[in-house]
């Protein structure tokens, strides 16, 4: 059954959604309070719903928002977890059209791994495609090793 509070029950374009448009942002604190609702009823939701039928050697979870997550994934998979952070500066971020929002861009959601973690890579991305695909290069080769 579909969950009550899902995009479809409301209407939504789920795939718009998914993207940087204005259409996302009218929709954006809701998304948030109603996964903040999730996650307090039940911390590995989301998670599980990541994993769920996955059988690659190799996952990429993307955009994982919260300490409970990280936490998650160490708990129930050990050291196989390889933690990414991929920063930009503030100026780079808006050259990209990023504009701070107060509500949405200091809740945990935006920056509840700012602090907590110590992750194991920080790639940046500030625009130098060589330096980029230099560090996404050893994260690759260093993946390949541990298979």
């Amino acid at each position: 059954p579909a969950d009550p509070s899902s995009p479809q029950e409301h209407g939504l374009d789920f795939q718009r959604l998914l993207d940087a448009s204005a259409y996302k942002e009218m929709f954006r604190q809701d998304m948030i309070r109603w996964g903040e609702e999730k996650r307090h009823t039940d911390p590995g939701f989301f998670c599980r719903a990541a994993v769920e039928g996955a059988r690659q050697p190799v996952w990429v979870v993307s955009d994982t928002r919260r300490l409970s997550d990280v936490e998650w994934f160490r708990d129930v998979y050990g050291d196989v977890v390889q933690t990414v952070r991929v920063v930009a500066t503030e100026e780079t971020r808006k050259r990209r059209n990023w504009v701070f929002v107060t509500g949405v861009d200091d809740a945990e959601s935006e920056c509840g791994l700012d602090q907590g973690v110590a992750f194991d890579w920080v790639i940046t991305n500030d625009g130098d495609k060589v330096a980029l695909g230099e560090q996404l290069e050893m994260l690759l080769q260093s993946l390949h090793k541990s298979l």
